[in-house]
């Protein structure tokens, strides 16, 4: 594992490590709603998606970008 490498030339398109705050806030928030939900209704018919309670285009890291691995070959490094 010392020596891991990238396989695709891709990375995120920010200067933040993870959104693994985010990710813990946004699943935090839907099994607070989906509960409260089931609690009130016995036998619930629809439950919210994932989507329409948190945005992903609003976390820390907004997507990811190709890059050119002869260029900046450290980069390329995990």
């Amino acid at each position: 594992m010392a020596r891991s490498r990238r396989r695709s030339p891709v990375k995120g398109l920010t200067t933040a490590k993870s959104e693994k705050k985010d990710k813990t806030l946004a699943h935090r928030l839907e099994r607070r709603t989906v509960a409260g939900i089931v609690r009130c209704t016995p036998d619930p018919e629809v439950l919210p998606h994932t989507r329409e309670l948190s945005n992903p285009w609003a976390m820390d890291k907004d997507g990811k970008m190709r890059f050119d691995p002869q260029e900046k070959p450290e980069l390329m490094r995990k």
